[in-house]
């Protein structure tokens, strides 16, 4: 389910971090301070990966996904060009 304005906005402070999920990797982590984080976990060459949005409200949820659709196009584009060359390389 995608995280609305509403929720972001009104989200509260707890003892600890928690994060919201929006779906593909994104979320939006809450600190106790307050502070609203956009991120997006994903995995590249085994390895798990964070990417960083920029803090909400500076960054909208739908810009949060715009950013995060962009971010996949990208490391989609990486990971075929290593595995093309990878593949051209063992021939």
């Amino acid at each position: 389910m995608s995280i609305t304005d509403l929720e972001a906005r009104y989200a509260p402070k707890r003892a600890r971090d928690y994060m919201l999920t929006d779906g593909g990797g994104l979320h939006l982590l809450v600190r106790p301070n307050g502070t609203k984080l956009w991120r997006m976990k994903y995995r590249f060459a085994d390895k798990e990966k964070l990417l960083s949005f920029g803090p909400y409200p500076e960054v909208s949820p739908a810009d949060a996904r715009l950013r995060r659709a962009e971010a996949k196009l990208a490391l989609h584009s990486v990971e075929a060009r290593s595995t093309s060359v990878a593949a051209s390389s063992s021939m």
